[in-house]
């Protein structure tokens, strides 16, 4: 037995003619969405990112809109029952090739039809069977994460009042130093003191002891002056002495030689 025409399929139905697409693109589309609920249909076109499922959810919506208004269907009752697209008209149109050629373009077109239709009994139990396993599985997810949550929040202030506890310390510890410091400054500050007095004291000795190298080496220096001067006074006597000899000599040297001219004349 043959299946229900195109034309007389049971359901409420939505045209859109003369879109600019080509059919071959659109059937890709409505493939993904032919028997979905249209819920489901509508969250696959909206995520879709063909250019061909703009046109295709518009013609979804005017097709459950004309369901709900002409027929008082409820839209989370319906279905794409049937869904295609025909070849529409080709405008042909040329492109310049080299060589005085030219390639022929082909610009498609497409009629798109869809039909839903309202669910039977047992299938809508069955989907409303679903739906509600999946809002108490839905419930259940969200009581769970909501004590995931709560104790995700108890762990955090329980870290942050260890970290408290642990700043307190560390600030206690902190004034626990700077106090150890103070003394340790107060008696450096002391020993600076006496240490400076120290110094002072060792620098009034080391002054003593300058000045009493200072008085050795200027009575060295008067007594090296005073042997110079010694030197110089037995130099001169002694200078003295040899030439009181040497003039004697001379002396006797020059009386004998007299002499001897004497007695040379007389002879």
């Amino acid at each position: 037995m043959a299946g229900a025409k195109t034309n007389e399929r049971p359901g409420t139905r939505a045209r859109a003619s003369y879109v600019r697409s080509s059919p071959y693109k659109v059937r890709a589309i409505l493939d993904q969405i032919r028997g979905k609920s249209y819920v489901e249909a509508m969250e696959i076109l909206t995520l879709s990112e063909r250019d061909a499922a703009v046109p295709v959810r518009k013609v979804v919506e005017s097709a459950v809109a004309n369901a709900e208004h002409n027929d008082g269907l409820d839209a989370a009752e319906l279905y794409v029952s049937a869904c295609y697209a025909d070849e529409g008209p080709t405008l042909k149109r040329w492109r310049p090739r080299a060589r005085g050629r030219a390639t022929r373009i082909r610009k498609r077109s497409c009629h798109i039809t869809v039909i839903v239709s309202r669910y039977d009994e047992e299938a809508l139990e069955a989907l409303m069977a679903r739906a509600e396993a999946g809002r108490g599985r839905a419930a259940d997810r969200a009581e769970a994460r909501r004590r995931r949550v709560a104790r995700s929040r108890q762990a955090a202030d329980e870290a942050s009042g260890d970290e408290a506890a642990d700043d307190a310390t560390g600030d206690e510890a902190a004034a626990d130093g700077a106090t150890g410091k103070a003394a340790a400054a107060d008696e450096t500050s002391g020993g600076g003191a006496a240490g400076g007095e120290t110094a002072a004291a060792g620098t009034t000795g080391d002054a003593a002891a300058d000045e009493a190298v200072a008085d050795g080496d200027a009575a060295v220096s008067e007594g090296s002056e005073d042997a110079a001067s010694g030197a110089e006074a037995a130099g001169d006597e002694a200078s003295g002495g040899d030439k009181a000899s040497g003039d004697a000599a001379a002396g006797d040297a020059n009386g004998g030689d007299k002499a001897a001219g004497d007695e040379t004349r007389e002879a």
